[in-house]
């Protein structure tokens, strides 16, 4: 099974965390069944920007995204070449490394 490592982030997951995946789930999915709370403001339906990853290994494994995930990407904070909507991103058979950004563009949180 691949593995998805999930780098430090100091609010969300501040150790880090290695996680086994079956391939055909989503990043976010992944995340929020081992306790990684990633924002979904959008319920992972592809309409916001809030489950933005950035993808350090393992990019070129996933599906290229569609043109509505790539419209959504380009108002993303810290928009970098491999990001990806984390609800949007298949694991397939490869590892990944997943940054989760210091922000996004929710002005509200649920958590406050």
């Amino acid at each position: 099974m691949p593995k998805i490592v999930f780098l430090p982030h100091a609010d969300i997951c501040p150790e880090g965390k290695v996680v086994e995946v079956a391939s055909g789930v989503s990043v976010i999915d992944a995340a929020l069944a081992n306790g990684i709370e990633i924002e979904h403001a959008c319920e992972k339906a592809c309409a916001c920007t809030t489950c933005h990853v950035i993808v350090r290994e393992g990019f070129d494994s996933l599906e290229e995204p569609d043109e509505l995930e790539e419209d959504l990407l380009d108002k993303a904070w810290g928009l970098e070449p491999e990001s990806r909507l984390s609800c949007q991103a298949i694991v397939e058979e490869e590892d990944l490394v997943v940054e989760i950004p210091k922000y996004t563009i929710n002005q509200v949180s649920e958590k406050h």
